[in-house]
């Protein structure tokens, strides 16, 4: 079967959780009714299919049901129940499959009660009183729900063809099953325990965990700051309130007289009532601030605490030591968390000014955290069966392919060669065999190695007669490598030599001024205007505006002799007789690129523009082809200016 196929059998297996599952609900029944295709595709596929399914099941179903998220591992743990009982042969027979009903069902009802439980419970004696309470109930349902999802699976693997099944089982192999013998020889020798194996499960495992923990690590960061930022928001609006019943010009009043003030009772009644609109504040109060300490003007009551008088001056808290500068000088502090003697607070302070902006005190509202430490529990188990699950999902398909496209083939290739005999042509045909029997295709390096190796028995085998062919492939590869050569000196965009050909054409130049035998010019073009074409007409008629620009020289000079070394740099050789018509070709290509800009019938990319220097070889001061280069930078650079004082645009 194609791997299509097996994909629409997925799908349906898909499909039987979720009508299940919606079946259930519709009927209002006390089941789930979700699992029937995961286990059928567990039982069939294996690991990963199994593991797969009831992940995506799980993440479709939180859509309509958040919590079924949360429930993920729990699916995950059918689907390996499933493959590891289907393995053992349990599925063959009905009295077998009858004996996994209650482990399943004692397995699942367990996990998935155990996940309730800690999603709802407000406290851990609050889960085992709800646990015990719950458990036999559920237990009984999970029977009913899991022995009729065993019973299916066992009948739908019943009708299944044998076909499909085989084709199951061989999904994701990248190799054709191994013999027997062979498998048994391979065990006997130790050879599925190798250190590659292992080092990669390290990395798989540590990889796996990084992801998923690191993930759910950032997912808790974001959560606490918008926790905090949301009761900060609040805090913010209920001291708004608090600073706007503040009279600042009756603080001094309040400070003296305190509650015979007049309008001081009135105004502490209004505290009180917007303190009670959140149970979550644990202190309103107000200070005046002073070097001395915090008078206070305020400070309501609590159930636990007794309130300070007017008047009365307050240490000023160590928590706050970094703000106090700031609350002296009367300026805005940033809300604070802290955990100090009256516990796990959140402190807004907001100034109160007079009506020539001093400040004259501070309103501070101290919200309790505790709703933190809950919200944190119930939102660090959902992280944890979140990262399980996926953790366990990475896991199952990392190790899969790492077996299959890695270690088992490399381990099969190392046992033929190993055993590789060629003492007789029995022996050779026989090596032969076993290794073609591999059929290797994980389509990398290792299915190169593969090919390589049967190659090379082959070869090893037939030697005598394939003894011209080796030669044709030596032949072959001489032309390849030529041919790699020859692509790596050239540049891709122009079709011109490289900057590696430049050097390498350099360096010969080097050797005959040292023999005293060197004939040559540079010519350096630096093409103008490239960045603004590309702005504004985008990279690729950038590209042609190179390519143009390249054309235009290469028909003067030949491409023989060009050489582009940068990205809008492009340097000519030329050696022998033809030295002294360069200034003639530089005058050609300056001519050529002025009737270009003139002709107001060609597209900006086709009106060429470069700046052009000639250097000729002078054995009284060159010492090297590159002091000939920088020679010619130089008046390509001259001219650049030259042309840019020109420009009326």
């Amino acid at each position: 079967m194609s791997s299509k196929k097996l994909l629409l059998v997925c799908a349906a297996g898909l499909a039987l959780n979720l009508i299940g599952y919606a079946l259930a609900h519709f009927l209002n029944l006390p089941f789930y009714m979700d699992t029937s295709g995961t286990m059928v595709i567990a039982a069939l596929g294996g690991y990963v299919p199994g593991i797969t399914l009831g992940f995506v099941t799980k993440v479709i179903l939180s859509f309509f049901e958040s919590s079924e998220m949360y429930h993920c591992w729990v699916m995950i743990l059918i689907a390996i129940f499933a493959v590891y009982f289907s393995r053992k042969g349990y599925y063959d027979d009905l009295k077998h499959a009858i004996m996994l009903i209650a482990p399943l069902a004692f397995m699942a009802g367990t996990c998935d009660l155990i996940m309730d439980n800690f999603l709802s419970a407000a406290d851990g004696s609050r889960v085992a009183r709800i646990f015990a309470w719950n458990y036999m109930d559920n237990f009984v349902r999970e029977v009913i729900d899991k022995g009729s999802m065993t019973l299916f699976t066992f009948a739908i693997l019943k009708f299944i063809p044998p076909n499909v099944k085989d084709a199951f089982r061989l999904w994701g192999k990248k190799q054709a099953p191994l013999s027997d013998e062979m498998q048994h020889s391979m065990q006997t020798e130790n050879y599925f325990s190798s250190s590659l194996r292992n080092k990669l499960l390290v990395i798989l495992i540590g990889s796996s965990l990084f992801v998923s923990f690191s993930v759910a690590l950032i997912g808790f960061l974001l959560f606490r700051d918008m926790l905090i930022g949301d009761r900060v928001k609040t805090a913010e609006g209920l001291i708004v309130m608090a600073a706007n019943e503040i009279n600042p010009d009756r603080v001094d009043d309040y400070l003296e007289f305190g509650r015979n003030a007049t309008g001081y009772k009135s105004t502490e009644e209004r505290l009180y009532k917007i303190r009670n609109i959140n149970r979550a504040i644990e202190f309103l109060y107000v200070y005046k601030i002073q070097p001395d300490g915090c008078h206070v003007v305020f400070d309501l009551e609590t159930s636990h605490t007794e309130a300070s008088k007017p008047g009365d001056v307050i240490k000023f808290d160590n928590d706050f030591a970094d703000e106090l500068p700031d609350l002296l000088a009367g300026k805005p502090i940033a809300p604070k968390v802290s955990s100090g003697q009256f516990g796990y607070l959140l402190t807004v302070y907001r100034p109160v000014y007079n009506s020539v902006g001093n400040c004259v005190c501070y309103v501070g509202i101290d919200y309790s955290m505790q709703f933190f430490s809950e919200y944190t529990r119930t939102f660090i188990i959902k992280l944890l069966a979140l990262s399980v699950s996926c953790f366990i999902v990475i896991f199952a398909i990392g190790f899969v392919y790492i077996e299959n496209h890695i270690t088992l083939p490399v381990n099969t290739m190392a046992y033929c060669s190993r055993n590789a005999s060629y003492e007789n042509p029995d022996n050779r045909a026989a090596h032969l065999e076993r290794v073609r029997s591999l059929q290797i295709q994980t389509g990398d390096e290792i299915q190169s190695l593969y090919d390589a190796m049967v190659l090379a028995a082959e070869n090893l085998v037939k030697y005598l007669e394939h003894l011209q062919l080796a030669k044709v492939q030596v032949a072959n590869m001489r032309v390849k490598v030529f041919a790699m050569d020859e692509l790596a000196h050239t540049d891709s965009l122009t079709g011109v030599r490289n900057k590696t050909a430049y050097v390498g054409m350099t360096n010969k130049l080097d050797l005959k001024i040292g023999d005293g035998d060197a004939e040559f010019c540079m010519v350096m073009v630096d093409v103008n205007y490239l960045k603004k074409v590309n702005d504004t007409y985008g990279h690729e008629r950038g590209n042609e505006y190179l390519m143009n620009a390249c054309k235009l020289i290469c028909s003067v000079f030949g491409d023989e002799h060009v050489y582009r070394i940068g990205g809008d740099e492009f340097v000519v050789v030329v050696e022998g007789p033809k030295v002294s018509l360069c200034r003639y070709f530089v005058s050609q290509i300056r001519t050529e690129m002025e009737r270009k800009q003139q002709n107001t019938m060609l597209e900006p990319w086709e009106r060429i523009s470069a700046a052009l220097g000639l250097a000729v070889y002078d054995p009284t001061i060159d010492k090297s082809a590159d002091d000939v280069f920088k020679r010619a930078d130089k008046l390509m650079y001259e001219n650049k200016i030259a042309m840019k004082a020109q420009r009326t645009d």
